[in-house]
């Protein structure tokens, strides 16, 4: 009896201590939180029309906001310069409530694969984009540059927003070093973008090679518990990373990949969340600090590891979608492991480890700078499909190689729907 009351007796001190470690975390998080509360005031902004769109009452998208703000717990200079170019006024009313809201993050030499991948977005989309481009300073100049250069008939198809790389001063060392730099960035999305609902956060080394839209319209798969959206790590447990080498909870069999992940971030910053740490659910803004403290020492992979175990305890709260969505080079390394790929193609190319800028996966490379080097308003089929099924040949000594004809399944029907499109406009017209 004694053996057990010394037990219950330890039981109770390690709850009481757990309460007291995370809660004496809250503080953090609280001021944390409260930084926001004016607003992000600290961008700058590109918007394709000559007039201040007025949004419907639906839109939650970002209006530039100069001045205000409480920017005391991050270390950072003001960008306050808003530049606005003219559109139709069709472009404007469509921009009321129809924008795709796409984030990355940028930082270190990734303008030229950033901007290959915005480029990909806008080829085959026909709804408005708003891309949020999180960089460092010194990239915000070059940013600007490029993407004011691109054709004025592309222009009208999208805004743009660039931000500092921002996280709170105290930890901010901590998070930037996190994996890559920058990388945990996206972890505070949810509460840099305060009035944005819904958002499609991708890494730089994505290629969209069908419209945007397509992997927006999952947000209506979503049912009532539902908050974010993501692809498996790894469809193959037998060479699967988190099942054979994790030391921390993971979702599911294999974990989940975080390159391409849409949200619904109103719903990310009302849950409260399940967590092992305390007995008391947790919002997002009181969550991230304390998983920090606890798994430091124990990831790998960074914030994709810390998104695996915030879903490893709230599984109803993700949306897994299909490997085509975010197919990568596990998927065809030793050979072809997505069966939704070999069924319907890829969707969307993630050259992850980065396999565009050397030899080790020339089809993956050969998608990106067939993308890189198309110009603007050139013919698709001539000076995008073509070069690159002829490139794609050469990498047929590759597994990856030989499944190729997966990476040009869907493009070739993107730009078929795209020049379908255009005849029925010139039609029109006419």
């Amino acid at each position: 009896m004694r053996c057990y009351l010394h037990a219950l007796l330890l039981c109770m001190v390690f709850a009481v201590f757990s309460v007291l470690y995370v809660f004496n975390q809250l503080p953090v998080a609280s001021s944390f939180e409260s930084q926001y509360e004016d607003g992000w005031t600290d961008r700058r902004t590109k918007k394709s029309s000559g007039r201040q769109p007025q949004f419907g009452a639906q839109d939650t998208g970002h209006i530039v906001r100069k001045g205000g703000g409480v920017p005391s717990l991050f270390d950072h200079q003001e960008h306050d310069k808003t530049r606005e170019k003219p559109a139709s006024a069709s472009v404007q009313e469509a921009t009321r409530d129809e924008r795709i809201h796409l984030a990355v993050v940028a930082c270190g030499p990734r303008l030229e694969e950033t901007l290959t991948m915005l480029k990909s977005a806008l080829l085959f989309s026909a709804k408005p984009l708003h891309f949020h481009i999180f960089a460092e300073d010194h990239l915000h100049g070059s940013f600007g540059e490029s993407l004011d250069l691109w054709p004025s008939v592309f222009q009208t198809k999208f805004n743009y927003t660039t931000y500092p790389i921002t996280f709170p001063s105290e930890n901010a060392k901590e998070w930037k070093k996190l994996f890559k730099p920058c990388a945990s960035q996206r972890l505070f999305l949810p509460l840099i973008l305060k009035d944005v609902d819904s958002l499609l956060y991708v890494d730089t080394d994505i290629l969209f090679l069908q419209p945007v839209e397509e992997i927006w319209s999952l947000l209506s798969f979503f049912n009532s518990t539902h908050l974010a959206a993501m692809a498996p790590e790894h469809e193959e447990p037998r060479i699967a990373w988190y099942n054979r080498f994790a030391r921390h909870p993971y979702y599911g069999k294999t974990g989940v990949n975080s390159g391409v992940m849409l949200m619904n971030m109103t719903r990310i910053r009302e849950k409260y969340f399940k967590n092992d740490m305390t007995s008391v659910p947790l919002k997002w803004v009181e969550l991230l600090m304390p998983l920090l403290q606890k798994y430091k020492l124990n990831i790998t992979w960074g914030d994709q590891d810390l998104l695996n175990i915030i879903f490893h305890h709230n599984p109803e709260s993700l949306y897994v979608f299909p490997c085509q969505w975010n197919y990568r080079p596990d998927h065809c390394i030793y050979g072809s492991n997505c069966l939704e790929a070999e069924q319907e193609g890829v969707f969307i190319l993630h050259g992850n480890r980065g396999v565009y800028h050397d030899d080790k996966q020339p089809a993956f490379r050969a998608v990106y700078e067939a993308i890189q080097k198309y110009t603007f308003g050139d013919n698709l089929v001539q000076s995008l499909l073509l070069p690159l099924e002829a490139n794609l040949q050469e990498t047929k000594h590759t597994y990856c190689g030989r499944a190729s004809h997966m990476f040009t399944k869907r493009l070739k029907q993107s730009i078929s729907i795209l020049q379908q499109e255009t005849i029925e406009g010139r039609s029109l017209v006419s």
